[in-house]
């Protein structure tokens, strides 16, 4: 069995590199075709124009999915592990809460391009990754009160280096992004695709497009840290019947039937 078969594992995994595949195929599309500089645009530039506008949003909503299904899976791993004791009970239930308000961020990063409806797609950003850092703090926090009787000492350091990675790239991105859409290098930045190196406000925006994109693997490497736990959980559903059929019956007729039912079978 491959590693990432072992429990649901495969879970993180898909996240990570299904993300990944989406902000590199619709850059290279963007790049084939000529609709944003080569040299570090704006993960959001990459998926403005179609066709890699279609291929960015049907692929980053997939990415959404699988966050809500792994961010669950983290939910219901800490419940299980830690069933009585109330703080990381509490702390467990904020997590999943900003998770999936992070995930419903993404969804609309997905489906409002910034150059058609900008503080809408401004608005995900800020819960994909402002809410985001705030779940990963959480998770961080988490892992720090289990340790070292469910987490290792390791998990935890590791957790916190993605934690303060995500962290310096809002921090860097937000002041470069502020400065260079104060109006100090003219207006209407916000629909502009390509870059002049000699430009005033080029060194500014590198600086918010390599924050941008150190923000988002940052954010994704932290997912990275789940495959080891993972490994050790699996779920499954259990069915529970309220009844031998999908409507209303008599209590009788239906006793008859379940006896028919059993007498057929033997």
């Amino acid at each position: 069995m491959w590693w990432f078969q072992q429990g649901l594992s495969f879970l993180p995994v898909a996240l990570v590199v299904w993300s990944a595949a989406s902000f590199v195929f619709s850059y290279i599309t963007a790049i084939v075709l000529h609709h944003v500089d080569p040299l570090v645009p704006y993960i959001s530039d990459t998926g403005t124009i179609p066709p890699e506008r279609c291929l960015f949003g049907i692929m980053l909503n997939i990415s959404a999915f699988l966050g809500m299904a792994t961010m669950y899976v983290r939910y219901k791993q800490v419940s299980a592990l830690s069933p009585d004791k109330a703080r990381i009970i509490r702390l467990n239930k904020v997590g999943l809460t900003l998770g999936w308000m992070s995930c419903f961020g993404l969804c609309i990063i997905a489906n409002f391009q910034k150059c058609i409806l900008y503080y809408i797609h401004v608005l995900g950003a800020c819960l994909t990754f402002g809410v985001g850092a705030i779940y990963m703090l959480v998770q961080t926090i988490l892992s720090y009160l289990m340790q070292p009787e469910v987490h290792s000492k390791d998990i935890f350091w590791i957790r916190l280096t993605a934690l303060l990675w995500c962290c310096s790239s809002i921090v860097s991105m937000f002041v470069s992004s502020v400065v260079l859409y104060s109006g100090l290098y003219g207006a209407n930045l916000v629909q502009k695709l390509h870059w002049d190196p000699q430009e005033k406000g080029y060194t500014t925006h590198i600086i918010s497009t390599v924050s941008e994109w150190s923000l988002a693997f940052s954010f994704l490497s932290f997912f990275l840290t789940y495959i080891r736990d993972f490994q050790k959980i699996s779920l499954r559903a259990v069915a529970s019947l309220q009844g031998q059929t999908l409507y209303s019956t008599p209590q009788s007729f239906g006793s008859d039937q379940q006896g028919l039912l059993v007498a057929g079978s033997i």
